[in-house]
């Protein structure tokens, strides 16, 4: 088996067929089917199972390139600290982002690392649930996660600075006259909430828990954006950390009273590498809260295993 293999094998599952996967991968279709077929002979299990609707991976197959992608991620992050010459770093740098943290600095600090590493690719899971983002740090393929500090945080674990919360309410409600909005002024407030096992629905439940028996749920979501964007439009209150809030409504924002702030770490796998060394640089020098007070904030998920 080669990584060749590995790596045709992820783009076939990736894109449904042999014939995407030779124009993704930019080699004849007979190359891919012929590496394809021998690595199935060689594992002795069938990997794909054709369908009318193309190739879908097997059990086998599944758990397979599972292993796959780890080996392809390794491959590429030894070229690129091979490669790792002043502006010639070039590979794949892995990035997760918990909800809602760094919303407005994690782009700034990215564009900081594109200009200097021009040809680094970054991909990024962006607002994965406390589950995806424990299986992805068990799965190793992190180079960097960006998250909010909690009880299980590394020890060796960054930290960058504060994500103080805001509220967001309907146009036109009372509340946003007030510069900052009481929490026990919004007792029987309907709320935007998001999945049960998130960390920003853990502190909701926190800051409300002194104020009201339970927040009235009008809806559910899994990313900040569409609860900030359904709040505007009227369907109840959210809170949400301030740089998650897009600035065309930030009129519809206000900070709330008691404080509710967290801080915000950022965590490298072991032995980091130039690419997630730079990165934690240019995260450094950006803006954030100022100092934080957690005392109706719930402790996040728990950080995920480099």
């Amino acid at each position: 088996m080669s990584l060749r293999q590995y790596e045709y094998a992820l783009a076939v599952a990736e894109q449904g067929s042999v014939t995407a996967a030779a124009e993704l991968l930019h080699v004849a279709q007979p190359s891919v089917s012929q590496q394809i077929r021998s690595l199935e002979r060689e594992l002795g299990v069938e990997l794909f199972a054709r369908t009318p609707g193309g190739l879908v991976p097997t059990v086998v197959g599944r758990a397979f390139l599972r292993e796959a992608e780890l080996a392809v991620s390794a491959s590429r992050r030894a070229r690129a600290t091979a490669r790792a010459g002043a502006d010639e770093l070039v590979g794949e740098l892995v990035v997760a982002v918990q909800m809602g943290f760094g919303a407005r600095q994690l782009p700034r600090a990215l564009g900081s690392l594109r200009r200097r590493f021009p040809r680094l690719e970054v991909t990024v899971f962006e607002e994965p649930s406390s589950a995806e983002l424990e299986q992805l740090g068990r799965r190793g393929v992190l180079d960097l996660v960006l998250m909010a500090a909690c009880e299980r945080s590394p020890a060796d674990a960054h930290r960058l600075g504060n994500e103080e919360f805001v509220v967001v309410l309907p146009a036109e409600h009372p509340q946003l006259a007030m510069e900052r909005v009481e929490l026990k002024a919004l007792q029987g407030e309907p709320w935007v909430r998001f999945d049960r096992d998130s960390a920003l629905d853990g502190v909701l439940l926190e800051v409300l828990r002194e104020h009201e028996p339970a927040p009235t749920t009008v809806a559910r979501v899994s990313q900040t954006a569409t609860a900030v964007r359904w709040a505007a439009h009227g369907l109840g209150a959210t809170l949400v950390p301030a740089s998650a809030v897009p600035r065309d409504q930030v009129h519809l924002a206000r900070p709330v009273s008691p404080l509710v702030s967290q801080p915000v770490i950022a965590a490298l796998r072991t032995h980091a590498g130039p690419a997630e060394t730079a990165l934690l640089e240019f995260l450094r020098r950006e803006t954030w809260s100022g100092s934080a007070d957690c005392s109706h904030a719930r402790a996040p998920a728990p950080a995920p295993v480099f």
